[in-house]
C-alpha cells in the first residue's frame, strides 16, 4: 500500500495544481454589435465621412440582418457622438466637433503620461522587441504610402505601451477619448512628411523606455502628444462639410 504522501495529487515542477477557471463565458456578439462595430470602425477611420446618410434598409441589407439591431447599432453610435439623427431628415455621419479635441488631448496626455512612466520602469528586453516590431511596421507601411496600415500601427504602438504598464482598463478607455482626433488626424496622415515625423517621436519614446528613463519617456510623450491635434484651421479650409 502507498503512503498518504504517495497519493497526494502530483504537481509539475513543484507547483500545485491550478484552480478549474470558473469564470463566466464570454458573451457572444449580438448583431447589433456586430453593425455597431463596423460602423463605429468606418466612421472612426474616415471610411465614412462625415454627412454621409445612414438608411436603416440600407443597411439591412448590406448587414443581412433586420431592422431592429441596426437601430440599436445607430442608437449606440449617436450616444459616442459619431451619428447624428434629425427627425425631418434622417441619420447622418456627424461631423467632428472642434471643441472637444482640445479636452480629448488633454485627458489622453494624462493617460499616456501614467501608462509610459510605468512601462519606463519595468520594460523587459521582450518588451522592447514588441515595441521595436511596431516600429518596423510603421516603417513599412509609411514607405508603402499605406496611411490605413500606418494609423493602425501607430495605435498599436500606444496600446502597447499601456499594456506593458500592466492597466488593463486603459486601452478601452483611450479609445473614447481618442475617437474624435483620431478622425481628424486621419485626413493629416497623407501630409508629406508627416508619417516619417511621427515614426522619429515614437523612436525617442522608445528609446527612453529602453534607457528606464523615465522623465526623457514622459517628455517624449508629452512632446508627441502636444501636436496630436492637427492644424484644425487648415483642415476646415480643405474639409469644409467634415467639422462643426
Amino acid at each position: 500500500m502507498r503512503g498518504a504522501d504517495q497519493a497526494a495529487p502530483q504537481t509539475t515542477r513543484g507547483r500545485a495544481p491550478a484552480p478549474p477557471d470558473r469564470r463566466p463565458p464570454a458573451r457572444r456578439p449580438t448583431a447589433a454589435d456586430l453593425v455597431y462595430e463596423a460602423l463605429y470602425e468606418a466612421i472612426g477611420t474616415m471610411a465614412m465621412v462625415p454627412g454621409t446618410p445612414l438608411q436603416e434598409k440600407t443597411l439591412t441589407q448590406r448587414f443581412g440582418v433586420s431592422r431592429t439591431p441596426v437601430r440599436e447599432a445607430l442608437i449606440r453610435l449617436a450616444e459616442d457622438g459619431l451619428v447624428d439623427v434629425f427627425p425631418q431628415s434622417g441619420t447622418f455621419v456627424s461631423r467632428v466637433p472642434v471643441d472637444a479635441l482640445p479636452e480629448a488631448a488633454q485627458i489622453r496626455q494624462a493617460l499616456e503620461d501614467m501608462a509610459v512612466r510605468r512601462t519606463a520602469e519595468i520594460a523587459t528586453p521582450a518588451d522592447m522587441a514588441r515595441l521595436d516590431v511596431l516600429l518596423m511596421q510603421q516603417e513599412l507601411m509609411a514607405g508603402l504610402a499605406d496611411t490605413g496600415a500606418f494609423h493602425e500601427a501607430d495605435e498599436g504602438f500606444h496600446e502597447a505601451i499601456a499594456q506593458i504598464a500592466g492597466y488593463r482598463s486603459l486601452g478601452r478607455l483611450l479609445r473614447q477619448v481618442k475617437l474624435q482626433i483620431n478622425r481628424a488626424r486621419r485626413l493629416t496622415l497623407p501630409v508629406e512628411g508627416r508619417m516619417a515625423h511621427v515614426i522619429a517621436e515614437h523612436r525617442r519614446i522608445r528609446d527612453a523606455i529602453g534607457a528606464h528613463d523615465v522623465a526623457s519617456a514622459r517628455e517624449a510623450m508629452r512632446e508627441h502628444l502636444s501636436v496630436v491635434i492637427p492644424d484644425v484651421a487648415w483642415l476646415r479650409r480643405q474639409y469644409p462639410d467634415y467639422f462643426i
